[in-house]
């Protein structure tokens, strides 16, 4: 039978006689015909093991440990695909190469060019790490577990502020227009509204940091960590910032040790290296209904892992990044943008009585909040200097508090 091995290397084929050998014979077929010393291989059916870094986090990975288990109660059977780690280098078998010239043949400067263009993995991202506001984190997955229930798939701008030392701060959410599936998220972007959201971030002394969006229950069943559509929205949404620390946030639901199901999320980088391939024009953004969701398409032949090919395994671009959480300045309890309810000025009256106890600075202390509001007020001076308040936390100018009063009691 025919199984097939996922490195970091991309996908390779291992041909099996005997369909209940030992997991200790199939680390002998691999190192006989992939040419992975024994002792190097770490095998798993769990596509995690490729973005595992540190040793410590390979180690994890023990469903494949016991070398006389048969391969076959583990449920592996012709065509099923196991995950393989490994150190150090290998010489993969692949066409060979003749030089410029050979036969007739004369290589182009496009030729030559592809041949040096070796994907490679980006072992540190470009940030320390990224921390989520707890409350924005727990709307926006709120959202799309208990309202969309992961059926489709949801996205959204992160904002906040970077250290010094690289440490990524996520403070609020915002969600453009958008229409999403179980496979797709298209951005329905608004050049009107954005330009509020950068006011008020203006304000608020934060900037643009990145994008998030869900998995869908499908997805999940799918053995990739994104799919050549993610790379591609990402890489595109990353290469528009001028921000190296930009983050791409996945939220999936996982299954737990107890058969039920918990919200994950997860934090990349797409690589300098990936970026750089969709500025020079080398990704093919065409996807077909047929193509493997796990490779991304290259327009020209690339180098990986010693072999030419024009597809390349999605994790080569993924950079991982750690996630930590903490409490930010703003509240996230006014309706979201965009989403399947209204917001009036009703919405704003009920939040304001809501709230009435508090000064009026707090009241208003909500990035949905001064969304809404701000579509009312002037986004060159008004909006910033509102947000300004919020920032510091001072008090509101009585103008202001005097025209949201005003825009609450008409709803």
């Amino acid at each position: 039978m025919l199984i097939r091995i996922r490195s970091r290397d991309g996908l390779e084929r291992l041909q099996i006689d005997n369909p209940n050998i030992t997991i200790a014979q199939l680390k002998t077929l691999i190192e006989s015909q992939l040419r992975v010393p024994l002792h190097n291989q770490t095998l798993s059916t769990n596509q995690s093991l490729l973005i595992a870094k540190s040793p410590s986090e390979i180690s994890q990975f023990t469903d494949m440990s016991n070398p006389q288990t048969p391969i076959s109660t583990l449920g592996i059977t012709h065509g099923s695909i196991i995950f393989l780690a490994y150190d150090g280098e290998r010489t993969i078998a692949g066409p060979q190469i003749r030089p410029a010239g050979s036969f007739g043949r004369k290589m182009t400067m496009d030729d030559l060019i592809a041949k040096q263009m070796r994907i490679t993995r980006q072992e540190n991202p470009n940030c320390e790490l990224v921390s989520f506001d707890r409350d924005a984190a727990n709307g926006f997955q709120h959202y799309v577990n208990e309202t969309l229930a992961f059926a489709v798939k949801r996205g959204g701008f992160m904002y906040g502020t970077v250290s010094d030392e690289g440490k990524v701060e996520v403070d609020f959410i915002y969600e453009p227009p958008q229409q999403g599936t179980e496979e797709d998220l298209i951005m329905l972007r608004d050049s009107d509204e954005e330009k509020l959201v950068e006011a008020i971030a203006l304000g608020l002394g934060m900037r643009k940091l990145g994008f998030i969006f869900n998995q869908t229950i499908g997805q999940t069943k799918k053995d990739y960590t994104l799919s050549n559509r993610e790379i591609l929205q990402a890489v595109e949404l990353q290469g528009e910032s001028d921000l190296k620390e930009w983050v791409t946030v996945v939220v999936k639901l996982e299954v737990n040790d107890d058969g039920g199901a918990d919200v994950h999320f997860e934090a990349f980088q797409m690589s300098d290296l990936c970026v750089k391939l969709l500025k020079d024009g080398w990704f093919e953004t065409e996807i077909g209904a047929g193509d493997d969701p796990k490779l991304s398409k290259m327009k020209k032949d690339v180098v990986v892992g010693g072999k030419d090919t024009k597809e390349v395994d999605n994790d080569f671009f993924l950079v991982v990044v750690k996630i930590f959480d903490h409490q930010g300045p703003l509240s996230s309890t006014f309706p979201v943008e965009n989403r399947n309810t209204m917001t009036t000025m009703r919405t704003l009256k009920n939040h304001l009585d809501r709230t009435r106890s508090l000064p009026f600075v707090k009241r208003i202390s909500d990035f949905h909040l001064l969304l809404f509001v701000a579509r009312f007020l002037d986004v060159n001076s008004d909006v910033p200097a509102l947000a300004g308040c919020v920032r510091a936390q001072a008090t509101v100018p009585e103008g202001y508090q005097i025209l949201i009063d005003s825009m609450a009691a008409s709803g």
